[in-house]
């Protein structure tokens, strides 16, 4: 069975020689012309379904997210920090003894600590790597922002291909213009999100993007865990997850509960957002601190 990254692959590459065939130029030369033959009609390639995500560079620069040019910003080097211990967790001795280790779900107690800033970052982080490619995949169907976050228009996503909308999953991994970073969004709303998730359709999705391709690491952006059940049972496909939690406002008790709710199995790692810069020529990037669950 064909993987749903290699049916992506080859309709992109139906698409680019469709194109280049509409680009030959006619010849005005005279020759004899052959009476045209008639033939069936083709199935015009689905251009739009595999065209690439194009990421404006510059605004994420601006914005304060990591860069792919292998600056030596303070975020950067502390994306680089966390990314390392992810994957060694991922590739490493620890991965023999934990499931989809490859699988890094990204979440918080409480909404608004920065779970997407950390989820993207994360992700650029990667894409950076001379051997591993990323997915990310926009799963807090509830409040999407990985698309905002990026700067890109919404696209259709997770929801369209696990209702039927669309057939296959191929049609929404979209390609990006960071060569190693690809992108599935959450897509549209709907009513059945956890049954949808919990299906036995993204079970078998999930694994393949574990399991198809050893240099791939896929990102997770998941809900909050605190009073939304999507990400605990978002939380069964992953091997590793990282809970950011936010200096100065996440309480002890939310954290403690959150961690509860996620597998006793899973490497769980935790970045704190928004800490404050005491050095005075810092940049005032986002601190982090990471953290295995030694339980």
């Amino acid at each position: 069975m064909r993987s749903t990254i290699e049916k992506a692959l080859q309709k992109q590459r139906e698409a680019q020689a469709l194109k280049k065939q509409q680009d030959v130029p006619t010849s005005s030369a005279n020759v004899a012309v052959k009476p045209e033959v008639e033939r069936p009609p083709v199935s015009p390639v689905r251009i739009s379904d595999t065209e690439s995500f194009d990421i404006d560079f510059k605004r994420l620069t601006e914005n304060g997210l990591v860069t792919l040019d292998g600056g030596r910003t303070q975020i950067n080097e502390e994306y680089r920090e966390i990314k390392r211990k992810l994957i060694k967790n991922a590739f490493g001795p620890l991965s023999k003894t934990l499931n989809n280790s490859n699988i890094i779900m990204v979440t918080s107690a409480r909404p608004s600590e920065g779970k997407t800033f950390t989820a993207v970052n994360l992700a650029l982080s990667i894409a950076s790597e001379q051997d591993k490619t990323v997915l990310l995949v926009d799963a807090d169907v509830l409040k999407p922002n990985v698309l905002n976050t990026f700067g890109l228009q919404g696209r259709k996503g997770i929801i369209e291909y696990l209702t039927g909308e669309v057939d296959d999953i191929a049609d929404v991994l979209y390609p990006t213009n960071a060569d190693k970073l690809k992108i599935i969004p959450a897509g549209k709303s709907h009513h059945s999100t956890t049954e949808l998730l919990a299906s036995r359709k993204m079970h078998k999705t999930v694994d393949e993007f574990a399991n198809r391709y050893p240099d791939r690491i896929v990102i997770i952006d998941t809900p909050p865990l605190i009073g939304i059940n999507e990400t605990a049972v978002l939380a069964n496909f992953a091997g590793q997850a990282v809970v950011v939690v936010e200096e100065g406002k996440s309480k002890l008790s939310d954290i403690r509960y959150a961690v509860e709710r996620l597998s006793s199995n899973m490497a769980i790692g935790f970045v704190v957002n928004k800490s404050i810069d005491s050095d005075p020529e810092g940049a005032g990037y986002y601190g982090y601190y990471y953290a295995e669950d030694q339980n």
